[in-house]
């Protein structure tokens, strides 16, 4: 998992509230159970004007110009702003991987649903829970200055605004261990593996006291 220490990027104002997991991605598009090849259909149903298929060749499909995806001035956007409850629904772990393979490494919402939250660390994203009017004034800054861009700081635990921009700084709270991982690029396996060592031994010694075992 790719760690995550500093980001400055273009915020994405995505202004809809209760988004959930089949928005994210469609239920077609869940065959497969590889983490790559699932930016290209994230939020399908808004960001195109015909019907997705797996399989398609996505850059032939007529494009919803009206979709905050497709307008040029979010163009690269790493930083997702979201209304509250986002990632209801569903509990697929397809959502983060979207999200990031589309290349969002950080969402701000006022309130997540928990299975996503959750999913979103698993999978090397950082989702920010800040105060409704506080996601409010991003927003404004957003949508009002294009080419807005944000400054996470998971070391410091700070937000701030991008040089030349209204200044922005906001500090956000976040689990301890949550942010270890993030910042190591951690995931379940990653911590497991980092007691390597540990489990080589005890697998030698249960084979000293046990053989008949293997």
């Amino acid at each position: 998992m790719e760690k995550l220490t500093k980001i400055t990027a273009i915020s994405l104002p995505l202004d809809r509230a209760n988004v959930d997991t089949d928005a994210i991605i469609p239920k077609q598009f869940l065959k497969s159970i590889k983490r790559s090849g699932f930016g290209p259909n994230l939020f399908d149903e808004w960001r195109y004007l015909d019907q997705g298929e797996p399989g398609m060749d996505n850059t032939k499909r007529p494009l919803n110009y009206d979709f905050v995806l497709n307008q040029p001035r979010y163009q690269g956007a790493e930083i997702l702003l979201a209304r509250d409850n986002f990632g209801c629904g569903s509990s697929r772990e397809h959502a983060p991987w979207a999200l990031e393979d589309f290349g969002i490494r950080v969402i701000i919402a006022p309130g997540f649903a928990d299975i996503f939250y959750n999913n979103c660390f698993k999978n090397g994203l950082l989702p920010i829970v800040l105060e409704e009017k506080i996601v409010d004034h991003l927003f404004d800054l957003t949508q009002s200055n294009e080419g807005f861009q944000l400054i996470i700081d998971l070391e410091k635990q700070k937000i701030q605004s991008g040089i030349g921009f209204p200044a922005v700084d906001i500090d956000f709270e976040l689990d301890e261990f949550r942010r270890h991982c993030l910042l190591e690029g951690l995931d379940e396996i990653g911590l497991t593996m980092a007691h390597a060592n540990d489990i080589r031994a005890y697998e030698k010694s249960k084979k000293e006291v046990t053989p008949w075992l293997y």
